[in-house]
């Protein structure tokens, strides 16, 4: 269910969509990406947990939350403990993305941006595309509708990190045979992304693709539920949560300082 409702979220993106940001946005947008999980990886190892757990978070931070958690934690070894671990980071994820919701507008003001500049900001920052959505609306429609895009490109990056970490981790299964370079779910999100760049899936389709895709990551996280506990969650202590708390500050005050850098000069 989780591979199924991360390859349909390939349909809500399009090239157009990217190239209407602009090259520095986008530069942005990718090199704080990278700078976040290359930091969750970093964190994990000073706080000597499992790099595979850094990444996971890191990942989850600076890409779309829950939906990043699901698709990394599907080509990372399984241990023992990775469905709850994998939990957390989802329900962790979701918190500091809706406390972000509520005070990164108040952040925007503050800095005095205009609707592009409080588009990148919330766009790049924020990690569900709901609450991206939300909090645009805040300062404005057009603040919104740039956000949107932005956070796109973040979903967008899913691919290749993704990839990337299949590749890293990539292992054999029960069979003795290794798993494949290039996950399934992988190849529907690319395809979907494409036929939706060049105009080939209907407009109409588009949310009830959404909506599907929805559906399937719920579900996931459901039975990820059912196959842990409080208890479980406590024994994986207050460092998993450290690191998300630390990695979504380090990506806030990234893109805040280049902003401020470039609106200074």
């Amino acid at each position: 269910m989780l591979r199924i409702g991360v390859a349909l979220l390939g349909a809500r993106i399009t090239l157009d969509q990217i190239a209407s940001l602009g090259l520095a946005p986008v530069l942005l947008v990718v090199a704080a990406v990278l700078v976040t999980i290359a930091f969750g990886a970093w964190l994990a190892r000073a706080m000597r947990q499992p790099v595979a757990e850094g990444l996971l978070t890191g990942g989850a931070v600076a890409i779309c939350g829950a939906s990043a958690a699901l698709a990394i934690a599907a080509v990372l070894p399984r241990t023992e403990r990775s469905s709850q671990y994998t939990l957390l980071t989802v329900v962790g994820v979701t918190l500091l993305s809706t406390l972000a919701m509520i005070f990164y507008p108040g952040v925007v003001r503050l800095a005095g941006f205009n609707d592009a500049q409080a588009a990148v900001f919330l766009g790049g920052t924020i990690h569900d595309v709901a609450q991206v959505v939300a909090a645009g609306f805040i300062i404005s429609p057009q603040a919104a509708d740039g956000a949107t895009f932005v956070k796109l490109l973040r979903v967008a990056m899913l691919f290749p990190v993704v990839l990337g970490l299949s590749l890293l981790f990539r292992t054999r299964g029960a069979s003795g045979k290794r798993s494949p370079v290039l996950p399934w779910f992988l190849v529907v999100f690319a395809l979907l992304a494409a036929a939706g760049s060049a105009g080939w899936i209907p407009d109409a389709a588009v949310p009830v693709l959404s909506r599907v895709s929805r559906a399937c990551l719920v579900t996931a996280i459901a039975a990820l539920g059912v196959m842990t506990s409080f208890r479980e969650f406590a024994s994986l202590g207050w460092r998993p949560v450290a690191m998300m708390v630390s990695e979504s500050a380090l990506l806030a005050l990234l893109i805040l300082g280049v902003l401020l850098a470039r609106g200074a000069s």
